[in-house]
This record gives C-alpha cells, sequence and structure tokens, in this order.
C-alpha cells in the first residue's frame, strides 16, 4: 500500500481544508465546547452540511451515495476533520444500521430508510446491550412475539446503554423470537421500530462524565410491524455480526487519537514539571509514555488503512476490527490519563464540582484543565462499549489465531 499522497491526494486536502473554512463556523466551534456537552443537534447540523456536498457517506457503495473516494482520501477527510475539531457524526445509522439495510435489506426497506439516514432527517440508535445481556450479547431476553395473523410483532423487554435514544427517530433491535432455540446465538430476529410506538419509555442515565449520553428503553407490548424485521426470522445474529464489525472498525478513532496527541504535546511542552525547572514534555518518564503512545499509534494506523483498502475492494472489515477496537481504545484512554497528569491538581476542582462541564467559580490553571477530568471519565468505558475488550481478544485468539477453546 502506497501511504505518499500523489498530486490527486493534495488537491484533495485542499478541497476538504476549503470546504471546512467555509462550513466549520466560528460559531460551530463555540457551540461544540469540549465536544462532551454539546447541543444535541450540532452532529445533525453537521450531518447535514457534509450530505449537500454528498460526503456524508464515503464508505457507501457510489450508487447509493457514497463518494469516489481512495483509501487514502477517506484517511485524508478524517484526519483534517479531526484537526478542524468537527463532530462525529452519528454512526447507528450512517455507519451501522445503513450496511445492514443495504447487504440485507429487500428493497423496499431500503427505499424507505436509507435517503432520510443519508440526508441526516432521521436520527437512529442501538437496541442491543440489556441488564442481563452485555458483551454476552447473544444471552438477550427482549421478546418479540409475532401476532396471530401474522401481521406484527409484540415486543417486550428492556434495553439499556441506548446512546442518544431521547433524540431518536428510530432503533434497531435484537430480539428473540424463537425461545426454544436450542443455541442462544439462534432464535434472535432484528428489527427496526419507531420510538414514537406506543409503550417505548426511555429513561436517561447519568455517567461518570455528568452527562446524560446514554438512556434505558423498556418496551411494553409495543406493536411493530412484521415488514420492519430485516431479512429472515431467527437470523438477526447473522446481521448485527456485520454490524458489529462496521461498529468496532469506526470505535478505534485514530484521526481522533492523533489529534488529541498533538495537543497533548502543546500542553506538555508548556507545562512545568513538578520541580518546576523544565516543560513537562522534557521530563523523561513523561517524554518515554508520549512516545510509546505515538508509536503504538502508528502501528493501529497502519492497520486501520489497510482495513480501508479492504472494504474499498469490495470487502467488509473482518475480525481485524477487533484489533482495532481494543488497540484504538487502549490508546484514547491512555492519552486521556496523560492528559490527566499534565493538569495534576489543576483538573480536581471540576472533579468535585456538582455542576458537571458547567463550572463557575473562579478559574484556577489553564484552560484546557477544566474538561481534562471529563474527557478522562469519557474515555473509560470505551473498552467495554462495542464489546469488551475481553470478548474482542476471545474473537482475535479464534479468527485470527486459529486457537480453540475446549
Amino acid at each position: 500500500m502506497d501511504l505518499n499522497f500523489s498530486a490527486e491526494d493534495i488537491a484533495f486536502r485542499d478541497e476538504v481544508k476549503a470546504f471546512l473554512k467555509e462550513n466549520w463556523t466560528d460559531q460551530d466551534r463555540k457551540d461544540m465546547g469540549n465536544g462532551l456537552s454539546m447541543d444535541h443537534d450540532m452532529p445533525v447540523r453537521w450531518h447535514r452540511k457534509l450530505a449537500a456536498k454528498g460526503w456524508a457517506a464515503p464508505n457507501w457503495p457510489l450508487e447509493l451515495g457514497g463518494c469516489p473516494w481512495t483509501s487514502t482520501q477517506k484517511y485524508i477527510f478524517d484526519i483534517e476533520t479531526a484537526n478542524a475539531n468537527c463532530p462525529r457524526l452519528i454512526s447507528f445509522g450512517l455507519n451501522l444500521v445503513a450496511p445492514v439495510l443495504y447487504t440485507f435489506g429487500n428493497e423496499e426497506q431500503q427505499k424507505k430508510y436509507l435517503p432520510s439516514i443519508l440526508s441526516g432527517d432521521t436520527w437512529w440508535c442501538q437496541g442491543y446491550s440489556e441488564p442481563g445481556a452485555g458483551s454476552d450479547l447473544a444471552g438477550l431476553s427482549t421478546r418479540a412475539e409475532l401476532s396471530d395473523d401474522g401481521t406484527h410483532y409484540v415486543v417486550n423487554g428492556q434495553k439499556t446503554w441506548t446512546s442518544t435514544a431521547r433524540y431518536a427517530d428510530m432503533i434497531f433491535c435484537l430480539v428473540r423470537t424463537d425461545p426454544t432455540a436450542k443455541i442462544k446465538q439462534q432464535g434472535i430476529s432484528f428489527l427496526l421500530i419507531d420510538m414514537k410506538t406506543p409503550g417505548i419509555t426511555v429513561k436517561p442515565i447519568s455517567t461518570l462524565d455528568g452527562q446524560q449520553h446514554v438512556n434505558d428503553t423498556f418496551f411494553d407490548n409495543v406493536k411493530v410491524p412484521v415488514e420492519n424485521r430485516i431479512g429472515e426470522e431467527n437470523m438477526g445474529w447473522t446481521y448485527a455480526k456485520l454490524l458489529l464489525t462496521h461498529e468496532r472498525t469506526g470505535i478505534a478513532g485514530v484521526a481522533r487519537s492523533k489529534n488529541r496527541l498533538s495537543e497533548l504535546k502543546i500542553v506538555a511542552s508548556a507545562e512545568p514539571t513538578g520541580t518546576g525547572q523544565a516543560p513537562l514534555i522534557e521530563e523523561p518518564t513523561f517524554r518515554a509514555k508520549i512516545s510509546q503512545i505515538e508509536i503504538d499509534l502508528m502501528a493501529l494506523e497502519i492497520t486501520d488503512l489497510r482495513t480501508l483498502a479492504g472494504v474499498q475492494k469490495g470487502g467488509a472489515p473482518g475480525p481485524e476490527s477487533s484489533i482495532l477496537k481494543v488497540r484504538g481504545t487502549e490508546i484514547q484512554q491512555a492519552i486521556a490519563e496523560l492528559f490527566l497528569e499534565s493538569a495534576g491538581y489543576y483538573c480536581q476542582p471540576f472533579v468535585q464540582d456538582t455542576h458537571w462541564g458547567s463550572y463557575e467559580g473562579e478559574m484556577i490553571g489553564a484552560d484546557y484543565s477544566t474538561s481534562t477530568a471529563l474527557q478522562y471519565f469519557s474515555t473509560r468505558p470505551a473498552t467495554v462499549y462495542g464489546g469488551s475488550s475481553e470478548v474482542q481478544r476471545n474473537i482475535i485468539s479464534k479468527a485470527v489465531l486459529g486457537l480453540k477453546f475446549k
């Protein structure tokens, strides 16, 4: 794989920079804030700007609205938008349910849902995890029973950690349609459910960073038309596996980590060591930590680019998505820890403050200190959501290394 930029790639990079200069405004940056407590419709506004340009879904097939970009150009786009601190697009529609729809959905479903996903007019959330089925997703118990006349399912149960559920128009759900199946991965179906359907209740959950990104979602005799089922009944696990590979690849966040690492170097160059004699970045132990993260991130970046190149040739992310997920989230956490180390005692008032993200007292320390603790806590679940690191290592052991377990 040639990593050198061609003349076309350089021209594309200039085009992206020009687009960002015109469309990512100072007001947008202000509304973005630290990215943790931004206005919930900020990603939607940004999505619609990208959709108008034809850049919202670079990984989709061209005939459905994807971009004719090479893997290098996708990489350039990710790097430039990360450097500009643009918001991540809400992935549940664009990058998760959309590949399931255009791979396994019927023509009617594709025509109904894909255009509004592409335009940003429909906000989706994901109904996978349950109180008793997180990383062991196949143990889910939410039931969907087919009506006597075969026209609809009646769904009962609870999903948890449902990101953005309070704002979502639709939810894609894994539900158990055959509780008698001998193997738990069998008997599961994939349903698309309108969040306005009677019987759905959403209750927010406060997390360590003081936000309410995630929710409990309850289903009480919710009627779902049978035409909202993707593919065959009881074959939902097959479709779910495709979706999870796309989710785990996206969680790696290579471009964002590169940008955060650059910011960390700037901070460490300005912060003194404990003795106050030299910048923190010149302290040997701290400098070694940064160097190790940079080495790990470079290795991850090459793996990510190889995955992108495979997708460009018509493939789908394979077990390498688990490698990306494990290492990507570990690197995110390591960078957040070094930011916390840089801030030192200055981050403590914001840990103790009861109004997370809106500290109203006298500012203490550098500006970046105000969000250091919040950023740190926001990265702690990264090695759990999307499938815990333990589960990912089992996948790598079996699918990549060929190991067998008794």
